[in-house]
């Protein structure tokens, strides 16, 4: 068993879920799972997201009455560097444990290597050169990782560090980002 955190992380890199939640599942079901405790945010009557702290899930829908659907969820690693414990919900450490501060990158990649696991870099221009952005082909996943110098780095993060990690991130968006970059 791969130690604390880690295994969420390896988890979430490997399925594209979170806990076992899809990113296309409803927001009663992914309460149903994480609880009740969550800070809900909207722009408009067209998209929302649920704050779970170190999760986020979101949803859009084409009218205001129409049922929620799933769009992405985000893994916001950097969150823990504030050392704020109610950042990881009960339902997080109940499975995995203690969560550290920190994510980094090149012992994330080296476990998922280690599994047969393979991260592909993709272009990040909106992102660079505070970010590089890798890709996980079968599971639809990308992690962002904090590339810049020590004084620039964003949010408390090192280089090195995951800043965050998104399910899913489609074949289409790699290729208009490539495409983009050509």
């Amino acid at each position: 068993m791969t130690p604390y955190s880690l295994a969420f992380y390896l988890d979430v890199v490997t399925t594209g879920t979170v806990l076992g939640l899809r990113p296309t599942d409803s927001p009663d079901r992914v309460a149903e799972v994480l609880g009740s405790r969550f800070g809900e945010n909207s722009f408009d009557k067209h998209s929302m997201w649920r704050d779970y702290g170190l999760v986020e899930f979101f949803w859009d829908r084409a009218r205001g009455g129409d049922p929620w659907k799933g769009h992405h969820i985000t893994v916001q690693v950097h969150r823990l560097a504030h050392r704020n414990r109610s950042t990881v919900s009960e339902s997080f450490r109940d499975r995995y444990g203690r969560f550290t501060p920190r994510l980094r990158f090149d012992k994330l990649r080296r476990l998922l290597e280690r599994r047969g696991v393979a991260l592909v870099e993709v272009p990040d221009p909106a992102n660079a050169p505070y970010y590089r952005t890798f890709w996980q082909p079968d599971s639809k996943v990308a992690v962002m990782v904090a590339t810049h110098g020590e004084y620039s780095t964003p949010d408390n993060l090192r280089v090195g560090d995951v800043d965050r990690i998104i399910a899913p991130m489609t074949d289409a968006e790699v290729e208009g980002r490539r495409a983009r970059a050509a």
